[in-house]
């Protein structure tokens, strides 16, 4: 098995294609490039110093054991960020699940059980954002995230992407519209659920 000796920087597409013939050094070199990076996000997200170090794992792991057949059509850096994010939500479903059964065995007045109704109700929103954002087409699906998500503007995700403004503008009109019909809600009440994005995703 080749295993990468360092004699000069390598690009990050070097990398990956190194990585596609085995190369466990390359694959070495782009987890260290991008380890603190994809760590902070997750940590930002999870508040959760084991869980979010598990979340960086499961997200390198599937790189290394997709690699043969692996193919990026936007930078690592923008994979990695969109591939964290979905793993966040994963985890964060399971905790609520957890949840969800520990609140149903100790269930033991009317105010919790409408507290456990609202949880739910919200439960329920949070997959539903989630599926509708999943099912979106992989570009108009990362722009819509880089806009959320990191509050980059039309012009950063435009020179990120390698696409015009109004090639972003359409993708970020084509998500709004498609959580809006899937929701069943107004622009202004999609809105308000985009803004208090936290609560819910």
């Amino acid at each position: 098995m080749p295993i990468l000796t360092l004699t000069k920087p390598y690009t990050d597409q070097q990398l990956l294609d190194l990585i596609r013939t085995d190369d466990r050094g390359a694959f070495t070199e782009l987890y260290n490039r991008y380890w603190d990076k994809t760590y902070a996000v997750a940590l930002h997200r999870l508040d959760d110093e084991h869980e979010a170090e598990e979340v960086v794992q499961e997200v390198f792991l599937s790189i290394w054991q997709r690699r043969a057949t692996l193919q990026l059509t936007h930078t690592v850096a923008t994979y990695l960020s969109v591939a964290v994010k979905y793993k966040v939500i994963n985890h964060l479903a399971k905790q609520h699940r957890r949840q969800l059964q520990h609140d149903e065995l100790t269930i033991t007045s009317p105010v919790v059980a409408d507290s456990t109704a609202d949880w739910l109700h919200e439960k329920e929103l949070r997959q539903l954002l989630e599926k509708t954002v999943s099912q979106l087409p992989e570009k108009c699906r990362i722009v819509f995230l880089l806009s959320r998500d990191e509050n980059k503007t039309y012009a950063e995700i435009a020179a990120e992407l390698n696409i015009s403004q109004k090639t972003v503008e359409a993708h970020m009109s084509k998500a709004l519209r498609e959580l809006r019909e899937t929701l069943g809600v107004s622009a202004p009440v999609l809105a308000f659920i985009l803004l208090n994005a936290d609560r819910f995703l």
